[in-house]
């Protein structure tokens, strides 16, 4: 059986309406403490974001431009090693790739503390980008969940990151008053490891699979150049462009536009991220098809870009800005628990690390654009700027979702082979 047919038997047709199930419980404790395992890491990294472009601003070898590379670097080092780690725990095992991540991000957390200028919290980022374990745990995810429960149990772990930027957004600014920035990125490096204690002590363990196709890079890329992993993958990259660009300029907007201080930014996250919650748990149970999720997703985009036009246009308005911000922030939280959710259905088992370390490539990969993007518009353009280019982008975003739902919708609900999407492998 050749290499194509292969990938091409291992995939589930997406275009079957999932049937309702509830989970077990292994797949209850699985999705919960898994998702206390990634948000914990998350919470670390989230922390930083409400007040690390104010607080970049003092020191001494500060520009828009450095500011930005420092919020967005870290995403340079999950793109180079999301796929390695995603293959390594095809290959050993996913905790054990998870907990290599693990270490390495705790070690680039203690770099940041100890940097006293924003070129050594950049090199700090940048290490903690290398502990690339979110296609690992997604995949892990994955492995302890049946196909018919995977949108809810990466609803779950979407709900659980949602809670941890919420509570990252309303404790970032006191804890900075009390540990300054050293003493959040010292958090992110004990977060870590209270997550690596999770995983080994709580989390189980997946019935261990062979998979010689991880192995075959050919089946790897014949996998990415299915058009379907093209447009979850494009997705996120946009996604968290757009994410990590309206935080360089969102903490300055509050302070400088709405003279809002910093301690009391949880008063416009807190309700926000509530809705947005809410929003989340009415709109995924309708994403089990693919069409289906695409419209969702297509609606979603253009909501974020509302979003971004409404941070711009809100002038010295704290309602309006609240109303922008619960648009953005439901269309968010809902596309990042459906995306991974519809990779991990898409890809064939043997080769899921692979998908999921892909897919959390193109997301970290669109933080660091996102992140050099915004410092450049934030030096050239100001905050609003930073909005306006931001939306713009989505007008590259929406065409591609919109192309590829058109292109599945005509396929008549027949999967592409691999040798047609790639006749080269």
């Amino acid at each position: 059986m050749g290499r194509s047919e292969t990938y091409n038997r291992g995939l589930a047709c997406p275009y079957k309406t999932l049937p309702v199930s509830k989970l077990s419980s292994l797949e209850r404790r699985s999705a919960l403490t898994l998702a206390c395992v990634i948000s914990l890491r998350l919470f670390g990294l989230f922390l930083i974001m409400p007040v690390f472009s104010l607080y970049a601003q003092q020191m001494p070898d500060a520009t828009p431009t450095l500011i930005g590379l420092a919020l967005g670097v870290y995403g340079l080092g999950q793109v180079a090693l999301q796929i390695p780690l995603g293959l390594l725990s095809d290959r050993i095992g996913r905790k054990p790739a998870i907990t290599l991540g693990l270490l390495v991000f705790a070690f680039g957390g203690l770099v940041a503390a100890c940097s006293h200028t924003l070129l050594g919290i950049v090199i700090g980022r940048a290490l903690q980008g290398m502990g690339a374990v979110a296609g690992a745990g997604s995949a892990l995810a994955a492995d302890l969940t049946r196909e018919e429960n995977r949108s809810k149990v990466m609803g779950i772990i979407g709900v659980s990151i949602g809670v941890a930027f919420l509570l990252a957004l309303i404790l970032g600014p006191p804890l900075e008053a009390i540990a300054g920035l050293s003493g959040l990125f010292s958090a992110t490096s004990l977060l870590a490891l209270a997550a690596l204690v999770l995983l080994w002590v709580i989390v189980p363990a997946p019935t261990r699979r062979q998979a010689p196709a991880a192995a075959a890079w050919g089946s790897v890329l014949g996998m990415l150049r299915d058009g379907r992993m093209l447009v979850l993958n494009g997705s996120v990259f946009f996604l968290h462009l757009l994410l990590t660009a309206s935080f360089v300029g969102l903490p300055l907007l509050l302070v400088d536009r709405l003279h809002l201080p910093v301690n009391r930014h949880w008063e416009l996250y807190l309700p926000v991220m509530v809705i947005a919650a809410l929003v989340m748990g009415a709109c995924l149970h309708r994403m089990r098809e693919i069409q289906q999720s695409l419209r969702i997703v297509a609606v979603c985009v253009v909501a974020i870009g509302l979003g971004l036009l409404g941070f711009a246009w809100s002038g010295g308005h704290l309602v309006w800005l609240g109303v922008a911000a619960t648009v953005f922030f439901s269309a968010f939280n809902l596309l990042e628990a459906a995306l991974p959710s519809l990779v991990s259905r898409l890809a064939p088992a043997a080769l899921r690390g692979a998908a999921m370390g892909a897919y959390s490539t193109s997301q970290f990969l669109g933080a660091f654009v996102g992140g050099a993007l915004g410092g450049v518009a934030l030096g050239k353009l100001g905050s609003d700027g930073v909005f306006l280019c931001a939306a713009a982008l989505t007008l590259l975003w929406l065409p591609l979702v919109l192309a590829g739902a058109r292109r599945m919708a005509g396929r008549g609900g027949e999967l592409r082979s691999v040798v047609e999407a790639s006749p080269g492998i």
